[in-house]
């Protein structure tokens, strides 16, 4: 794990011996606090409780949105939602008003494509009994408000988020309620799409009835690695965080599991390299606000190993995100800080043991509510932006990380579907397929294409693009093949770096060795269109080297007059 850090040492700090050495340094950190001259000036001063970052105008480059308002038990004067658009170098321009313009009272924004058409739009959870906000991008980063499509329902939220929780091609939403506020109860609801971004209140259906008290945060994962999005739900409240099981047809269970205490966030990644995704929860660790680190079983169980985080104090932290800031193939840690002390990076030694480590990131007392990775230069480096509220200068920061090296990894292609064969002619052949990379966030790794390859009877190789589906899943199809084709398929995957990962190679097969005799278009039934195509043929107007190679039935290499008695034959019972 080479650092390039000569003038300043990495110093691995456990317990309280990072009191003894704060002081001492101050400069050379690999993440390098740069606000001043990367965010716009003055830099505004409002509450953030969330940001999220995303390509919003298609020029290749990540964007940054943070939901802002709702102080902290009282609702005070919405606030303006900012949009800061990069200039590919990780400079940023607070355009808001030209994009946006809009003013709320908002704890959660997501991004997500909720009508296909490959920009991503966005959604704001609202706090203080407020209709949740939906807007759509029109591919340039410009957005207007479509927020009639929603279920016009007023709730208290502090997250929403999108996941194709049906497996149908298009992004649902996942929302949050508090009742009269977010430290209410209120009833979490699920929001179907209609395939053309109108959504519908489907919760009695799909979801257990029943409040759940001061909502915090939640997230999509695939716990079980059964290429459907279950769901995981944080709360302050006492045993109110909750984790919900789907079915694969987007319907939920409650399921147990423990320990589940309070927690303000969860993050998902995979800590030891076993290809499923574990779980943290901030301040989650039940009798105490420490951390929980919780390890799957690969089943979607979770044993408890909060003790392989060193140290895990008592202190006010409120987000988390996994990323290998070392490029050394494991996933470390940050984790936002409230107060004092600055952002907490811990290392991974590649088990899942984390240790606290010093003079890696600048040390900024502030109050961070959020926190996110993502390379804002592309020099294919995993920068750092916070989101502040609460308490401090309410100044929204980031850390551009300096000297680290280079993301040279590729994504983990870890679980596809495994197509059976199929006497389906029509197609589509939908797969979804399982991606892990180096980084996460509430929609999983930054990449810059999930394509499915495909190739017939040994044919040329085709691609089409695989669509997020949420947590980790992407999905993609196949179209219709006829009968008798051989359909090898594989995946790759690009991340934000240009690293290529390719996954196993899986086929099936399109049922019927060869078509049925006088099938003359291979669509594996005789029918007027076999018709059509052979009396085009024998007139010359239907070149193509199948139909007329089928059209042939006397075998004399041509079609002519003679092929006519026995097509006919063929086509009587």
């Amino acid at each position: 794990m080479a650092r390039l850090m000569s003038t300043f040492p990495r110093l691995i700090v456990r317990g309280t011996a990072a009191l003894l050495v704060m002081a001492a340094v101050a400069a050379g950190q690999q993440f390098q606090e740069q606000t001043t001259s990367r965010f716009p000036s003055p830099n505004p001063t409002e509450w953030s409780n969330q940001l999220t970052v995303g390509d919003l105008d298609g020029d290749g480059d990540l964007d940054i949105i943070f939901a802002n308002g709702g102080d902290f038990s009282i609702p005070g004067a919405p606030q303006v939602q900012r949009v800061y658009i990069n200039d590919g170098g990780g400079v940023f321009t607070d355009e808001s008003a030209a994009r946006l313009n809009l003013l709320g009272l908002c704890r959660g924004v997501e991004l997500g494509d909720i009508d296909n058409d490959g920009d991503l739009d966005v959604i704001f959870a609202q706090d203080f009994e407020r209709q949740p906000l939906l807007y759509q991008n029109d591919g340039d980063g410009f957005f207007t408000d479509i927020t009639d499509r929603l279920p016009q329902i007023a709730l208290s939220s502090s997250r929403a988020q999108f996941g194709d929780i049906d497996n149908d091609g298009d992004l649902d939403i996942y929302i949050m309620d508090g009742g009269i506020n977010r430290f209410g109860c209120g009833q979490y609801r699920v929001y179907v799409n209609d395939g053309a971004g109108f959504f519908t209140d489907e919760t009695a259906l799909r979801h257990p009835l029943g409040n759940v008290c001061e909502n915090m945060d939640c997230i999509f994962g695939d716990m079980d690695k059964d290429l459907d999005l279950d769901i995981k739900t944080a709360s302050t409240g006492t045993n109110n965080s909750r984790t919900y099981r789907n079915d694969g047809t987007g319907i939920f269970a409650l399921v147990a599991l423990p320990p589940d205490s309070t927690c303000y966030s969860y993050d998902f990644g995979d800590i030891d390299g076993d290809g499923d995704i574990d779980l943290i929860g901030i301040n989650g660790l039940p009798g105490s606000s420490s951390e929980l680190l919780l390890r799957n079983n690969g089943a979607g169980t979770f044993v408890d190993v909060s003790s392989q985080v060193s140290p895990n104090p008592n202190q006010d932290d409120n987000d988390s995100k996994f990323f290998d800031y070392d490029n050394d193939g494991d996933l470390d840690l940050i984790i936002a800080r409230l107060g004092s002390g600055g952002e907490k990076i811990y290392e991974n030694d590649g088990s899942g043991n984390f240790e606290l480590t010093f003079g890696v990131i600048d040390v900024v007392s502030d109050s961070s509510l959020d926190i996110a990775v993502a390379d804002l230069n592309g020099d294919g480096r995993l920068d750092i932006v916070t989101a502040q509220g609460e308490s401090g200068n309410f100044e929204n920061r980031i850390y551009m990380n300096i000297d680290g090296p280079p993301d040279t990894l590729p994504p983990q292609i870890v679980k596809m579907d495994k197509l059976l064969d199929t006497s389906d002619t029509a197609g589509p052949y939908v797969v979804r397929v399982f991606v892990l990379d180096d980084m996460t966030s509430d929609r999983n790794f930054f990449d810059s294409g999930v394509a499915l390859n495909y190739t017939v009877d040994g044919g040329p190789l085709q691609s089409v693009p695989m669509k997020y589906s949420g947590g980790q899943i992407y999905r993609g199809a196949i179209p219709g093949q006829p009968c008798g084709g051989l359909v090898d398929y594989f995946v790759t995957a690009t991340d934000f770096a240009g690293n290529l990962g390719t996954g196993a190679a899986r086929f099936f097969t399109v049922t019927g060795s060869t078509p049925p005799p006088g099938d003359i278009n291979e669509d594996c039934a005789l029918n007027d269109t076999d018709v059509s195509i052979f009396v085009a043929v024998q007139l010359g107007q239907d070149t193509d080297p199948t139909h007329v190679m089928n059209s042939d039935f006397d075998g004399s290499g041509a079609p002519d007059g003679l092929d006519i008695p026995f097509f006919v034959d063929h086509l009587l019972p």
